[in-house]
Protein backbone atom coordinates (compact mmCIF):
# COMPACT_ATOMS: atom_id res chain seq x y z
CA UNK A 1 0.00 0.00 0.00
CA UNK A 2 1.48 3.32 -1.09
CA UNK A 3 1.38 6.25 1.33
CA UNK A 4 -1.50 8.57 0.35
CA UNK A 5 -0.63 11.30 2.89
CA UNK A 6 1.84 13.78 1.48
CA UNK A 7 2.38 17.51 1.54
CA UNK A 8 1.09 19.76 4.31
CA UNK A 9 -0.79 17.92 7.03
CA UNK A 10 -2.12 19.75 10.10
CA UNK A 11 -2.33 18.33 13.62
CA UNK A 12 -5.55 20.10 14.56
CA UNK A 13 -5.88 21.75 17.95
CA UNK A 14 -9.06 21.15 19.94
CA UNK A 15 -10.88 24.43 20.63
CA UNK A 16 -12.50 24.79 24.06
CA UNK A 17 -15.01 27.24 25.47
CA UNK A 18 -14.24 29.14 28.67
CA UNK A 19 -15.88 26.31 30.68
CA UNK A 20 -13.56 23.80 28.92
CA UNK A 21 -16.15 22.11 26.75
CA UNK A 22 -15.36 21.41 23.10
CA UNK A 23 -16.20 24.49 21.02
CA UNK A 24 -17.79 22.88 17.99
CA UNK A 25 -18.39 26.15 16.18
CA UNK A 26 -14.67 26.90 16.41
CA UNK A 27 -13.92 23.36 15.19
CA UNK A 28 -15.93 24.09 12.04
CA UNK A 29 -14.13 27.41 11.52
CA UNK A 30 -10.73 25.76 11.92
CA UNK A 31 -11.51 22.97 9.45
CA UNK A 32 -12.84 25.46 6.89
CA UNK A 33 -9.76 27.65 7.39
CA UNK A 34 -7.54 24.66 6.52
CA UNK A 35 -9.60 23.69 3.48
CA UNK A 36 -9.50 27.23 2.13
CA UNK A 37 -5.76 27.78 2.64
CA UNK A 38 -3.89 24.96 0.99
CA UNK A 39 -3.72 22.18 3.61
CA UNK A 40 -3.47 18.69 2.09
CA UNK A 41 -4.74 16.53 4.96
CA UNK A 42 -6.08 16.86 8.51
CA UNK A 43 -4.94 14.98 11.61
CA UNK A 44 -7.51 14.74 14.40
CA UNK A 45 -6.54 13.97 18.00
CA UNK A 46 -2.80 14.00 17.94
CA UNK A 47 -1.04 15.38 21.00
CA UNK A 48 -1.63 18.92 19.68
CA UNK A 49 -5.34 18.19 20.03
CA UNK A 50 -4.84 17.60 23.78
CA UNK A 51 -5.91 13.99 23.30
CA UNK A 52 -4.90 12.85 26.82
CA UNK A 53 -7.58 15.11 28.33
CA UNK A 54 -10.52 14.07 26.13
CA UNK A 55 -12.82 11.16 26.93
CA UNK A 56 -13.39 8.52 24.28
CA UNK A 57 -16.90 9.88 23.76
CA UNK A 58 -15.51 13.40 23.22
CA UNK A 59 -12.92 12.12 20.80
CA UNK A 60 -15.53 10.42 18.65
CA UNK A 61 -17.83 13.45 18.78
CA UNK A 62 -14.97 15.72 17.74
CA UNK A 63 -14.00 13.36 14.92
CA UNK A 64 -17.60 13.32 13.67
CA UNK A 65 -17.67 17.13 13.67
CA UNK A 66 -14.48 17.29 11.60
CA UNK A 67 -15.73 14.65 9.15
CA UNK A 68 -19.03 16.50 8.69
CA UNK A 69 -17.45 19.92 8.14
CA UNK A 70 -14.75 18.51 5.88
CA UNK A 71 -17.41 16.80 3.74
CA UNK A 72 -14.84 14.73 1.87
CA UNK A 73 -12.68 17.66 0.75
CA UNK A 74 -9.43 16.69 2.53
CA UNK A 75 -8.11 13.36 3.74
CA UNK A 76 -8.56 12.76 7.46
CA UNK A 77 -6.07 10.92 9.68
CA UNK A 78 -7.24 9.97 13.17
CA UNK A 79 -4.82 9.67 16.08
CA UNK A 80 -5.23 6.38 17.93
CA UNK A 81 -2.37 5.19 20.12
CA UNK A 82 -1.50 4.03 23.58
CA UNK A 83 0.53 1.67 25.67
CA UNK A 84 -2.04 -1.13 26.04
CA UNK A 85 -1.81 -2.88 22.69
CA UNK A 86 -5.01 -4.93 22.96
CA UNK A 87 -7.13 -1.91 23.98
CA UNK A 88 -5.70 0.19 21.15
CA UNK A 89 -6.54 -2.59 18.72
CA UNK A 90 -10.17 -2.52 19.87
CA UNK A 91 -10.27 1.24 19.22
CA UNK A 92 -8.89 0.65 15.72
CA UNK A 93 -11.88 -1.59 15.01
CA UNK A 94 -14.35 1.17 15.94
CA UNK A 95 -12.99 3.91 13.64
CA UNK A 96 -15.92 5.26 11.60
CA UNK A 97 -16.32 5.84 7.89
CA UNK A 98 -14.84 9.12 6.75
CA UNK A 99 -11.40 8.40 8.22
CA UNK A 100 -8.69 7.75 5.64
CA UNK A 101 -5.80 6.71 7.88
CA UNK A 102 -4.47 6.31 11.42
CA UNK A 103 -1.64 8.08 13.23
CA UNK A 104 -0.38 5.82 16.00
CA UNK A 105 2.23 6.81 18.55
CA UNK A 106 4.84 4.38 19.80
CA UNK A 107 3.89 3.03 23.27
CA UNK A 108 4.77 5.47 26.03
CA UNK A 109 5.71 5.16 29.71
CA UNK A 110 6.17 1.37 29.82
CA UNK A 111 9.18 1.72 27.45
CA UNK A 112 9.04 -1.52 25.43
CA UNK A 113 12.09 -2.92 23.68
CA UNK A 114 12.44 -2.50 19.93
CA UNK A 115 11.06 -6.02 19.52
CA UNK A 116 8.13 -5.02 21.72
CA UNK A 117 7.44 -1.99 19.52
CA UNK A 118 7.51 -4.21 16.43
CA UNK A 119 5.11 -6.68 18.08
CA UNK A 120 2.80 -3.80 19.13
CA UNK A 121 2.42 -2.36 15.64
CA UNK A 122 2.30 -5.79 13.99
CA UNK A 123 -0.72 -6.62 16.15
CA UNK A 124 -2.40 -3.27 15.43
CA UNK A 125 -1.90 -3.57 11.68
CA UNK A 126 -4.04 -6.71 11.78
CA UNK A 127 -6.87 -4.77 13.43
CA UNK A 128 -7.56 -2.48 10.47
CA UNK A 129 -7.34 -2.22 6.71
CA UNK A 130 -6.64 1.53 6.94
CA UNK A 131 -3.15 2.89 6.25
CA UNK A 132 -1.13 3.51 9.41
CA UNK A 133 1.36 6.31 10.03
CA UNK A 134 3.82 5.43 12.79
CA UNK A 135 4.61 8.28 15.19
CA UNK A 136 8.09 8.43 16.70
CA UNK A 137 8.37 11.11 19.37
CA UNK A 138 10.83 9.91 22.03
CA UNK A 139 10.63 13.19 23.93
CA UNK A 140 7.07 12.22 24.89
CA UNK A 141 7.15 8.42 24.84
CA UNK A 142 10.42 7.84 26.68
CA UNK A 143 11.77 5.52 23.98
CA UNK A 144 13.03 5.97 20.44
CA UNK A 145 11.95 3.84 17.50
CA UNK A 146 15.25 3.17 15.76
CA UNK A 147 15.72 3.37 12.02
CA UNK A 148 16.00 -0.43 11.94
CA UNK A 149 12.67 -0.81 13.77
CA UNK A 150 10.87 1.65 11.49
CA UNK A 151 12.25 -0.03 8.37
CA UNK A 152 11.15 -3.43 9.68
CA UNK A 153 7.64 -2.13 10.35
CA UNK A 154 7.57 -0.58 6.88
CA UNK A 155 7.43 -4.13 5.49
CA UNK A 156 3.87 -4.44 6.84
CA UNK A 157 1.58 -3.65 3.87
CA UNK A 158 -0.65 -1.06 5.58
CA UNK A 159 2.16 0.70 7.49
CA UNK A 160 2.73 3.48 4.98
CA UNK A 161 4.72 6.25 6.69
CA UNK A 162 6.39 7.51 9.83
CA UNK A 163 5.92 10.89 11.46
CA UNK A 164 9.47 11.48 12.65
CA UNK A 165 9.84 13.77 15.65
CA UNK A 166 13.04 12.35 17.11
CA UNK A 167 14.98 15.46 16.09
CA UNK A 168 17.77 13.13 14.96
CA UNK A 169 18.51 14.04 11.36
CA UNK A 170 21.05 11.25 11.05
CA UNK A 171 18.39 8.68 11.97
CA UNK A 172 15.85 10.32 9.67
CA UNK A 173 18.27 10.29 6.73
CA UNK A 174 19.05 6.63 7.38
CA UNK A 175 15.36 5.78 7.12
CA UNK A 176 15.06 7.78 3.88
CA UNK A 177 18.21 6.17 2.47
CA UNK A 178 17.02 2.61 3.04
CA UNK A 179 13.22 2.76 2.75
CA UNK A 180 11.19 1.46 -0.20
CA UNK A 181 9.43 3.91 -2.50
CA UNK A 182 5.96 3.11 -1.13
CA UNK A 183 6.92 4.19 2.42
CA UNK A 184 7.19 7.87 3.35
CA UNK A 185 8.89 9.97 6.00
CA UNK A 186 6.80 12.89 7.28
CA UNK A 187 8.31 15.57 9.47
CA UNK A 188 6.96 15.80 13.00
CA UNK A 189 9.10 18.82 13.81
CA UNK A 190 8.05 22.08 12.16
CA UNK A 191 11.47 23.70 12.42
CA UNK A 192 13.17 20.74 10.70
CA UNK A 193 10.57 20.22 7.97
CA UNK A 194 12.47 21.99 5.21
CA UNK A 195 15.73 20.02 5.65
CA UNK A 196 13.84 16.75 6.11
CA UNK A 197 12.01 17.20 2.79
CA UNK A 198 15.18 18.31 1.03
CA UNK A 199 16.71 15.03 2.22
CA UNK A 200 13.81 13.02 0.80
CA UNK A 201 10.86 13.41 3.16
CA UNK A 202 7.45 13.81 1.56
CA UNK A 203 5.55 16.08 3.90
CA UNK A 204 4.75 17.15 7.44
CA UNK A 205 2.20 16.86 10.20
CA UNK A 206 2.41 20.41 11.49
CA UNK A 207 1.45 22.44 14.54
CA UNK A 208 2.34 25.81 13.01
CA UNK A 209 0.04 25.23 10.04
CA UNK A 210 -2.99 25.45 12.33
CA UNK A 211 -2.45 29.20 12.34
CA UNK A 212 -0.59 29.68 9.05
CA UNK A 213 -1.84 27.00 6.64
CA UNK A 214 -1.31 29.14 3.53
CA UNK A 215 2.29 30.08 4.33
CA UNK A 216 3.25 26.63 5.60
CA UNK A 217 1.72 24.80 2.65
CA UNK A 218 3.49 27.22 0.28
CA UNK A 219 6.78 26.23 1.91
CA UNK A 220 5.99 22.51 1.64
CA UNK A 221 4.80 22.63 -1.94
CA UNK A 222 7.73 24.80 -2.99
CA UNK A 223 10.35 22.42 -1.62
CA UNK A 224 8.53 19.39 -3.07
CA UNK A 225 8.74 21.12 -6.45
CA UNK A 226 12.46 21.88 -5.93
CA UNK A 227 11.83 25.62 -5.60
CA UNK A 228 14.25 25.81 -2.69
CA UNK A 229 14.62 29.60 -2.75
CA UNK A 230 10.89 30.17 -2.24
CA UNK A 231 10.72 27.42 0.39
CA UNK A 232 13.60 28.98 2.31
CA UNK A 233 11.87 32.35 2.26
CA UNK A 234 8.77 30.95 3.96
CA UNK A 235 10.85 28.78 6.31
CA UNK A 236 12.77 31.73 7.72
CA UNK A 237 9.68 33.95 7.88
CA UNK A 238 8.02 31.32 10.11
CA UNK A 239 11.05 30.15 12.09
CA UNK A 240 10.85 32.68 14.92
CA UNK A 241 7.19 32.11 15.70
CA UNK A 242 7.70 28.36 15.34
CA UNK A 243 10.17 28.52 18.23
CA UNK A 244 7.80 30.69 20.25
CA UNK A 245 4.91 28.27 19.74
CA UNK A 246 6.85 25.60 21.63
CA UNK A 247 8.55 27.87 24.18
CA UNK A 248 6.06 27.09 26.94
CA UNK A 249 4.68 23.83 25.61
CA UNK A 250 2.25 22.82 22.88
CA UNK A 251 -0.48 23.88 21.98
CA UNK A 252 -0.52 27.04 24.12
CA UNK A 253 1.48 29.10 21.65
CA UNK A 254 -0.43 28.18 18.52
CA UNK A 255 -3.75 28.64 20.32
CA UNK A 256 -2.69 32.20 21.18
CA UNK A 257 -2.10 32.81 17.47
CA UNK A 258 -5.45 31.26 16.56
CA UNK A 259 -7.16 33.55 19.06
CA UNK A 260 -5.37 36.53 17.50
CA UNK A 261 -6.63 35.47 14.07
CA UNK A 262 -10.16 35.21 15.49
CA UNK A 263 -10.80 31.49 15.01
CA UNK A 264 -11.15 30.47 18.67
CA UNK A 265 -10.32 31.29 22.27
CA UNK A 266 -7.05 29.94 23.64
CA UNK A 267 -8.36 27.82 26.53
CA UNK A 268 -6.62 24.55 27.41
CA UNK A 269 -7.51 21.79 29.84
CA UNK A 270 -5.41 21.01 32.89
CA UNK A 271 -2.65 20.10 33.42
CA UNK A 272 -1.82 22.55 30.61
CA UNK A 273 -1.93 26.22 31.53
CA UNK A 274 -2.11 29.36 29.36
CA UNK A 275 1.18 30.79 28.18
CA UNK A 276 2.52 33.94 29.81
CA UNK A 277 1.21 37.39 28.93
CA UNK A 278 4.66 38.38 27.68
CA UNK A 279 4.87 35.43 25.27
CA UNK A 280 1.26 35.98 24.19
CA UNK A 281 2.06 39.57 23.24
CA UNK A 282 5.09 38.49 21.21
CA UNK A 283 3.01 35.90 19.37
CA UNK A 284 0.19 38.36 18.69
CA UNK A 285 2.56 40.88 17.10
CA UNK A 286 4.30 38.25 14.97
CA UNK A 287 0.99 36.65 13.97
CA UNK A 288 -0.32 39.95 12.65
CA UNK A 289 2.91 40.42 10.70
CA UNK A 290 2.86 36.96 9.13
CA UNK A 291 -0.79 37.29 8.12
CA UNK A 292 0.31 39.90 5.59
CA UNK A 293 2.86 37.64 3.85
Amino acid sequence: MKNPFKGSGVALVTPFTKDFKIDYEAVKKLVRYQIDNGTDFLVVQGTTGESPTLSQEEKMSLLDAVINENNGELQIVYGVGGNDTISVGELYKKIPAGVDGILSVSPYYNKPTQMGIIAHFSYLANCTSLPIILYNVPGRTGSNMTAETILELAKIPNVVAVKEASGDLDQIMEIIRLKEDDFSVLSGDDALTLPIIVCGGEGVISVVANAFPFQFSKMIHSVLQNDIANAKSYHYELLKITRWFFEQGNPGGVKAALETIGLMESHMRLPLLPISEELTNRIKIETNRIKTL
